[in-house]
């Protein structure tokens, strides 16, 4: 497989331990001018970052999604990857992006293939040496996904004891890579990039004290920068629209965080999540949604005003696959196997009821369905209802599965692993349907 050469130089890491750091000149607007200002570029049928394209594991409407698949049928392509890795692939234009943690070459890298035929097209190592880390045994040194901007593509990596932060454009070269600061390992590292305005954000939540920090998206050049309390954290920020505004959201560490994106300045923090998260939340419009599983099991919802409070919370265990929202109905895949959905205003459970296996995956709404895969590979496709679990079809893919699908195009890209003569082997697939 071809390879790139590594990178020679990493720029200047940050540091800083002050509450919030911001460069005036790049903050007061000077990172407002020429192609970085842009909102990032969302094609239509692309799958660009972490949840999709509007961040809350929502499809684009209208696609004629397959229902039906198997080893055997509906596959448009294979390609096998190496190593182990769960981060979830990108889908941007006619490429697919997948970081790769592999032990046998000792890399980390971002692989390119074509999305109609699944043919390398470039692969870029980004980190080498860096993979002897002892993580949770359902961890890997490449659990995260990319981001894309259009031009830029933006990857997060946990790489011996820092957590980096490397663009690439779109060919596959390295433009940028900086080092967000030290990280002392719990059980792994997985936050991927966010894009807002001019800037890439990154988290780096960790016992050893972390950080959330905004870089402008043309250079790696510091914009903001918020520390974070000494704790092991390990969900993806999001910024939704909730509360007539738009909000930079992270939970975990003990609380339920907004930040102003733009500036990274607290616009509220409150208690009303548990020390270790994973999912990313949502929004119905007036609450968000917390859900952890250390030291304890819950979910909550919490109003977004400003006034953090907590409007109602259960004891379900939803620790790491992300939920999803529609029509103030929250629907949640607990990692034991059990579906859920609850009145999102009032807490009321409306259904609940079995699917089977342990869920990693985050489930993922395409118009009145939803698509949640187990860890055996067994995705379960179930309708988005308050009537009560309707499971409209149930399909085996490969034997392992931890990485959250793209759905775009009327076609699911999802990578998988198959145990082929007592060796397990990675593949990113392209499903079109039977």
């Amino acid at each position: 497989m071809p390879t790139r050469r590594s990178v020679i130089c990493r720029l200047a890491a940050i540091s800083g331990s002050v509450a919030a750091v911001r460069d005036p000149q790049l903050w007061a607007g000077g990172a407002g001018e020429g192609r970085a200002a842009a909102e990032p570029a969302v094609g239509a049928g692309d799958w660009p970052w972490w949840r999709g394209p509007t961040w809350n594991g929502v499809a684009e409407s209208g696609q004629q999604v397959p229902l039906r698949w198997s080893d055997d049928s509906g596959l448009a392509w294979q390609v096998k990857i190496p190593g182990r890795s769960h981060g979830s692939p990108i889908v941007v234009g006619q490429q697919v992006l997948i970081e790769i943690a592999d032990p046998q070459r000792n890399v980390q890298s971002l692989l390119c293939v074509d999305r109609e035929t699944g043919r390398t097209v470039w692969e870029t190592i980004i980190h080498r040496d860096g993979l002897n880390v002892k993580n949770n045994e359902k961890s890997t040194m490449a659990s995260a996904s990319a981001a894309c901007d259009g031009e830029l593509i933006f990857v997060n990596f946990l790489s011996g004891d820092s957590v980096w932060m490397t663009a690439l454009d779109l060919g596959g070269r390295i433009v940028w890579q900086v080092r967000l600061g030290n990280y002392v390992n719990h059980q792994g590292f997985g936050a991927s990039p966010l894009l807002y305005q001019q800037l890439v954000i990154g988290v780096s939540d960790n016992k050893g004290g972390g950080a959330v920090v905004a870089l402008r998206r043309q250079d790696g050049k510091l914009v903001w920068r918020r520390d974070r309390p000494a704790k092991p954290n390990y969900p993806s920020a999001v910024i939704l629209e909730a509360a007539g505004r738009k909000q930079l959201f992270l939970t975990g560490c003990d609380l339920v965080t907004s930040l102003d994106p733009a500036t990274g300045e607290t616009l509220w923090e409150v208690p009303g999540a548990t020390t270790e998260c994973v999912t990313t939340t949502v929004t119905d419009g007036e609450r968000i949604f917390t859900s952890g599983g250390y030291p304890k099991n819950h979910v909550s919802a919490v109003l977004a005003d400003g006034s953090g409070k907590v409007v109602w919370e259960n004891g379900s265990r939803v620790y790491v696959p992300s939920m999803l929202l529609r029509d103030g109905a929250l629907y949640a895949v607990l990692d034991a196997g059990v579906a859920m959905c609850w009145d999102s205003a009032s807490g009321a459970e409306l259904w609940k009821g079995r699917l089977g296996g342990t869920f990693s995956s985050s489930p993922v709404l395409v118009d009145d369905r939803i698509y949640a895969t187990n860890e055996e590979g067994r995705t379960y496709v179930f309708a988005a209802t308050r009537a009560g679990l309707k499971v409209e079809a149930e399909n085996q893919l490969g034997d392992s599965v931890f990485a959250t699908p793209a759905i775009c195009g009327g076609r699911i890209y999802q990578r998988i692993a198959r145990t082929e003569n007592g060796v397990r082997q990675e593949y990113l697939v392209c499903i079109r349907g039977a």
